[in-house]
């Protein structure tokens, strides 16, 4: 037989044998990998078995209809909270929820963190002075200078108590998990792909994770734990605070695009930032207001109507379709309310309604929200827009003579709370109550 058949029929064998292998290697393997998938677990997949994750889910969000006609005001109806958000970490991903305790320094939960950049006019060797040392200063960081931080997302996990009970287990403590989207190079880039779409569908992408406690740390954690106290800059204030940057992967570094030194700080509940300006003094009050990482009241206030209003003015094109409420870092988001009509109000009593909750919560109507360019970032993506909403700001919404140079949308509050609670002072908001103007009156800002 010729030699050159030979060689082909024994090419076509092994090419033919390969293949069969192939097949029934994939046809045992998938099954398997769709079962039980290569993906290591993940630092939610362990809390899951204890604790609940807070929050409104997306496709129940009541912010999917914002746009909405059935926001407009309605004759002889309050205007009522349609939305409650919360950023545990400064200018991240906030949280939306049905219903908030109430603290005098925001709500519950709300910027206890922020992160921040080592900022300083030269370097720094070993063998610089303190005094040079000393001219190196942390800086809080927002999306204005990182939009990347829209895409950093913040997961608050609460303990359940139903689960802590079937696992035999107690515990008080809640936590944060931060995600970021994070692929490396080459072939571990491509394995972490398909692994993430593996675990969480097809559009999912690869991220790590970060675990935070909630709780400020005891002093044998911060011990344990390397954490320092230092002072980090905020606006024009200077606040102590715990730098945790231990936590900190150096990828998140990267990712943002931060060249300085990064750091995480968690506000210190025995040094809040006192509230002045246009807050109501302390005898007002009947305690100082405070705050925490927030700029610089406690909460903030956002009417839909207003955004709508404001939108209808504002040029689009194709990266700015709609302006998004949550482009305004709200806490609190008002349905029914005329437009503009916030900026009258001096003080507010949130009644009831269809919360289910029983008790008014009041608040002091500080002053308008005086806006940055932190606007221009889409919440959604993290994509800066050269120059809108901050350019229709300026020219349509200069309305405080306090800050002529400046658009102003959305207003911020002061908690007040009942004297007879002492130094108990906590309230609760929820979803569905109602708004009863107490006062109106004329605001003007006063800058820091």
């Amino acid at each position: 037989m010729d030699q050159a058949f030979l060689d082909k029929l024994n090419l076509n064998l092994d090419a033919s044998g390969i293949f069969l292998l192939a097949i029934t290697v994939l046809a045992f393997l998938i099954p398997v990998v769709v079962i039980l998938p290569p993906v290591g677990l993940q630092k939610s997949d362990a809390l899951i078995q204890t604790h609940t994750k807070a929050g409104v889910e997306g496709t129940k969000s009541n912010l999917r209809n914002q746009f909405s006609d059935e926001h407009a005001p309605q004759a002889g109806k309050p205007p009522r909270v349609h939305s409650l958000v919360i950023y545990p970490i400064k200018s991240c991903k906030g949280i939306e929820l049905t219903r908030s305790k109430v603290l005098p320094s925001g709500l519950q939960f709300d910027r206890l963190f922020t992160f921040a950049q080592l900022k300083s006019p030269f370097p720094v060797s070993v063998d610089s002075t303190d005094e040079e040392k000393s001219k190196h200063k942390w800086e809080f960081i927002t999306q204005r200078q990182f939009s990347r931080l829209a895409n950093v997302t913040v997961d608050l996990w609460l303990p359940d108590e139903m689960k802590l009970r079937k696992q035999s287990m107690k515990t008080k403590e809640a936590f944060l998990i931060v995600r970021f989207p994070w692929k490396e190079d080459g072939w571990r880039g491509v394995f972490s792909s398909i692994t993430a779409k593996l675990a969480r569908g097809r559009s999912a992408e690869p991220e790590i994770e970060v675990l935070l406690p909630v709780d400020f740390p005891s002093q044998a954690e911060i011990k344990e734990n390397g954490y320092t106290f230092e002072e980090v800059r905020i606006w024009r204030d200077t606040v102590t605070a715990l730098n945790m940057q231990k936590e900190l992967p150096g990828e998140l570094q990267r990712y943002l695009g931060v060249s300085n030194k990064l750091a995480l700080f968690r506000i210190d509940p025995d040094r809040l930032r006192e509230v002045h300006r246009c807050a109501p003094t302390k005898e007002e009050a009947g305690y100082q207001p405070v705050t925490g990482f927030q700029d610089a009241y406690p909460l903030h206030l956002m009417n839909l109507n207003s955004v709508k209003e404001f939108n209808s003015e504002v040029p689009k094109d194709e990266t700015l379709k709609e302006l998004n409420v949550l482009r305004f870092r709200p806490n609190i988001i008002l349905s029914g309310a005329e437009a503009y009509d916030e900026e009258t109000w001096k003080q507010i009593r949130f009644k009831p309604g269809s919360s289910g909750l029983y008790n008014d919560v009041v608040f002091h109507v500080s002053c308008r929200t005086v806006r940055c360019k932190l606007p221009n970032v889409d919440p959604a993506t993290g994509l800066r827009h050269p120059s809108e909403p901050d350019k229709s700001l300026r020219a349509k919404r200069a309305v405080d003579e306090g800050a002529p140079l400046n658009g102003c949308l959305g207003m911020q509050l002061t908690p007040l709370f009942d004297p007879s609670l002492g130094e108990d002072r906590e309230a609760w908001i929820a979803v569905g109550m109602t708004v009863e103007v107490e006062q109106r009156g004329h605001h003007v800002y006063i800058k820091q």
